[in-house]
């Protein structure tokens, strides 16, 4: 399928993307915990096809997300709700993502946030303020940073708490960036964003992510795998698109696995340490976050050495 092919009728969605419905002791347990703490989650917001996998059994991951629930900017990709002014930061946030995280004595955690443009610092202060209660409460848990761009402002200021992965995604290849995220995004700043990162902390991990099924060709696929690894990202995910609802933009393909796989051996190939690579796949993905946190303790260990 071409770039160019117009959407006409629903794409079926291919059996290899049907998941079972959430549920479980370890499913309502971490709910019920985050609803007590005013806590949102990425894994609801989101409508992630893999939260019935995540919130089960004693390795259960969650991706939180800090100040809000309502983001500054309109992505055609995302179910998040979006709004011109969001309510102040709640104040008790960060102890209380902090006790989320040492309740449910995570080994690794993924802390995100909506976009605030609205806010002076883009939100990085209180952002920051998370990852220390985390660090107080829970010194052993790795902590990974799902991040907006700032729009080039503030990192400093999110970096000085030193997560341990930072990752940021460009969501989707160049030439699809003005159709599918907010006009105030692009590639290139996304790729500042990530080398931002490693200019003021060499040891933090980068990590990106790009969803498939948009339109994109193989070679636009390709090329941004190139400029990812060449902007020093280690970690990468691709995943497949999955429309929320209507107004958002149409599938235009279902990738198949093995092409899913294919790009998984190239991504090796061009020296990422890890490449989660699949249909269900998505930035915050359990698999990734396994294998980012041996690499972070044997970078700890070898500090402390």
């Amino acid at each position: 399928m071409t770039p160019e092919t117009p959407s006409t009728t629903p794409l079926r969605k291919p059996a290899w993307l049907k998941v079972p419905l959430p549920g479980g002791e370890g499913y309502t347990k971490l709910k019920e915990l985050a609803r007590g703490l005013k806590l949102h989650t990425v894994c609801e917001e989101a409508r992630c096809p893999n939260i019935g996998e995540c919130w089960k059994g004693e390795h259960a991951t969650m991706t939180l997300m800090v100040l809000g629930d309502e983001c500054t900017r309109r992505c055609r990709f995302c179910a998040v709700k979006t709004v011109l002014q969001a309510p102040p930061p709640d104040p008790d946030e960060p102890k209380n993502v902090a006790h989320a995280v040492a309740t449910m004595n995570l080994a690794y955690v993924v802390i995100t946030s909506v976009d605030r443009d609205d806010l002076p610092d883009g939100g990085s202060a209180h952002y920051a303020k998370c990852i220390r209660e985390v660090r107080e409460r829970s010194p052993r848990t790795v902590v990974e940073t799902l991040i907006p761009d700032y729009q080039g402002r503030d990192l400093e200021t999110l970096m000085s708490a030193r997560p341990d992965v930072l990752a940021h995604n460009v969501e989707v290849v160049s030439r699809l960036q003005r159709k599918i995220r907010d006009p105030r995004c692009s590639f290139e700043k996304s790729l500042e964003t990530l080398q931002g990162a490693k200019r003021l902390d060499g040891s933090v991990f980068t990590k990106s992510s790009i969803m498939l099924g948009l339109g994109e060709s193989h070679e636009e696929i390709v090329e941004s795998l190139h400029k990812l690894r060449g902007a020093g990202v280690e970690f990468l995910t691709l995943g497949q698109y999955l429309r929320p609802g209507p107004k958002y933009a149409p599938v235009r393909e279902y990738v198949t696995p093995e092409r899913f796989d294919a790009y998984q051996r190239l991504g090796l190939e061009l020296g990422f340490l890890y490449v989660a690579s699949g249909p269900l796949v998505r930035s915050s993905y359990k698999a990734g976050e396994f294998f980012a946190a041996r690499l972070v303790r044997e970078r700890r260990a070898q500090s402390a050495g």
